[in-house]
């Protein structure tokens, strides 16, 4: 293996230290610690699990970490109630509803999404922190592509005027990760910017041939070892945001060891794109807080 491992634990780490520095020095100057408040439907094993790691880390940064539990036959009129009753609780600052909801019940998964308040929206999801990202200006980032952006930074890797092919076209990771880095510079992140980005998928044509004339290798498609090393260019970097459960292994979306041979970078998983996600997820809250105390 030739490739440099991307440590997504040691930069999340680095990360969750300067948010808990920020919070801390926020508080000092008078203002509540900020309140994250996660509303998980259901009794579903894997989202219990990510609520309770995200109030871990919350806890750790000095951020408050609520969550109300539903009843895994709540509707979509219970759901929406508890959303706005949160929209106007001022010591709330941040809403995450955990997806994805119980399966077998008629919920409205976007308008769910869409009636959180835009300066509570720390996942990035309102069409109206979407906007905002399209034009340049973002108030939050999606949490994910925004983790990629930092690990990227921290690890004194370039995208300008590289080649970058992000396959998945998510609303949650593809399509914002495209968006970000086909910015100009400043916009979304340092030293992260000016791509030229194709955004690939199942659909594409002769995908193999478009992922290996990328610089940088994005997979965020959730098939599992769906990349492999004959579709990867010598010295690229490859970001695998994948986690699959495969014989009770997790598994990323790219066939690691074939392609730890081939790049010159490259993400394991676990501990690659995953620790990333919450650290950026305690950023946006205390953005949120910030934004909504006028500090």
């Amino acid at each position: 293996m030739k490739a440099e491992i991307l440590d997504g634990k040691r930069v999340a780490a680095e990360i969750r230290a300067e948010v808990a520095k920020s919070v801390e020095q926020f508080v000092a100057s008078g203002a509540p610690a900020p309140c994250l408040t996660a509303v998980l439907v259901g009794e579903d094993p894997a989202s219990q699990v990510y609520v309770r790691n995200k109030a871990r880390a919350c806890e750790k940064a000095g951020i408050e970490g609520r969550t109300h539990r539903l009843p895994v036959d709540a509707g979509q009129k219970e759901l929406l109630a508890l959303v706005n009753e949160l929209n106007t609780d001022a010591n709330v600052n941040g809403i995450l509803v955990q997806l994805p909801l119980p399966a077998g019940h008629d919920y409205d998964e976007r308008e769910i999404l869409d009636a959180i308040d835009p300066l509570k929206d720390v996942d990035a999801f309102s069409p109206i922190n979407v906007g905002l990202l399209m034009q340049g200006r973002p108030r939050f980032l999606p949490c994910t592509p925004h983790g990629i952006v930092q690990l990227l930074h921290r690890s004194g890797i370039s995208t300008s005027a590289k080649k970058v092919c992000v396959i998945g076209r998510s609303e949650i990771v593809g399509k914002p990760m495209a968006m970000m880095l086909a910015q100009k510079s400043g916009s979304c992140g340092p030293d992260v910017a000016n791509a030229t980005v194709t955004l690939a998928h199942s659909r594409t044509a002769d995908l193999a041939a478009t992922c290996r004339d990328a610089d940088i290798l994005i997979a965020a498609v959730g098939r599992p070892k769906m990349i492999t090393g004959d579709m990867i260019k010598p010295d690229a970097v490859v970001i695998d945001v994948g986690i699959n459960r495969v014989d009770d292994k997790l598994v990323g979306d790219v066939d690691f060891d074939a392609a730890a041979e081939i790049a010159s970078a490259i993400t394991p998983v676990p501990g690659g794109v995953g620790p990333l996600t919450i650290a950026m997820l305690l950023h946006n809250t205390l953005m949120a807080a910030k934004l909504q105390t006028g500090r």
